[in-house]
């Protein structure tokens, strides 16, 4: 009898020590009805967008309101990131209602509903006025545009690159962006966290990678971030977990993927290509959708003709 209740002790123990369930997200591109199974959160998005002159814009608006009207019947929960240059050739109020506004602005569509947007360089036309007219308290504090929210399991923190990068702004302006970063970094409560601006730190593109955001970076994986998202360039680029040094790093490095493909006229790579840089696609607009889980994230490539591209993955720091 003794014995048997040795063992019944142990049991309980045990039993009381084992690890919490996070269930994994399904494939990005899973039905939504599976992904609201699994209790996961979209996330899906583009960079470099709208212009009058192209049709691109149409077409990726096209996927982002098919996902957001399939996942709103199934009760998932959902964010639009716009990652910078959200119209050419600026950022004005006409162009913004004659150019953005006919796609991605679309009232008839749920885009708007759930964008949260990161400012580019052509956003900045008359010091951003426009932008922040346009979207709103969506876009964060006026003339400041970075800001965190939150998303499922996760935290979203979107950064203002032409901050850092950018004459328009003083070293004063760079180091209050810095601040709020610290504490927005330490004061989350999610377990994982995503990351997304305009300027990518490493790129294979016509721009190149902008080593004026490796402070910025350094700030992110230090703390963790999972994922940061940018886009400037006009292609697709997803890059291996790195240190903002550029060192690989698989156990506490930072994935970056560039989504420089939301419909403005698309470019072609640099030669030879940036260090670490895992897929390329060049020549295709397309959007970044990511399913996001406790403990992990799934992600993947939709072009405007709905092929699916890099399906990738990774588990929370």
């Amino acid at each position: 009898m003794r014995h048997a209740v040795v063992i019944g002790l142990t049991l309980t123990v045990l039993g009381s020590c084992a690890p919490v369930v996070r269930v994994t997200p399904p494939p990005a591109d899973a039905p939504a009805e599976e992904v609201a199974l699994s209790g996961a959160s979209v996330m899906i998005g583009a960079g470099d967008i709208a212009s009058c002159d192209g049709r691109g814009d149409d077409s990726t608006a096209a996927i982002v309101d098919s996902v957001l009207k399939a996942d709103s019947a199934a009760g998932v929960e959902n964010a639009v990131f716009t990652l910078g240059d959200n119209v050419y050739p600026e950022g004005t109020t006409v162009t913004f209602q004659r150019c953005f506004g006919p796609s991605w602005g679309d009232t008839a569509k749920r885009i708007m509903q759930w964008i949260r947007p990161a400012m580019g360089n052509h956003d900045l036309a008359g010091g951003g006025d426009a932008y922040f007219s346009y979207f709103g308290d969506r876009a964060g504090e006026r003339h400041k545009g970075y800001y965190a929210y939150a998303i499922g399991e996760w935290r979203a923190i979107v950064l203002n690159s032409e901050i850092v990068d950018n004459a328009r702004f003083s070293v004063e302006d760079a180091e209050a962006q810095e601040d709020w970063l610290r504490v927005a970094l330490r004061d989350g409560v999610r377990k994982c966290t995503i990351a997304y601006l305009h300027r990518p730190l490493w790129s294979s593109g016509a721009h190149g990678g902008h080593g004026g955001m490796a402070g910025i970076v350094r700030l992110l994986q230090e703390a963790g971030v999972e994922l940061v998202l940018a886009g400037h360039d006009h292609h697709y680029e997803r890059f291996a977990p790195m240190t903002s040094a550029g060192a690989l790093d698989s156990t506490a490095g930072i994935t970056q993927i560039i989504v420089g493909t939301g419909g403005a006229d698309l470019r072609g790579l640099r030669t030879p290509l940036a260090r670490h840089s895992v897929t390329r696609i060049q020549g295709h607009h397309g959007v970044l959708k990511l399913t996001l889980g406790a403990g992990a994230w799934r992600s993947a490539f939709i072009d405007v003709r709905g092929r699916v591209w890099d399906r990738s993955a990774g588990e929370c720091h």
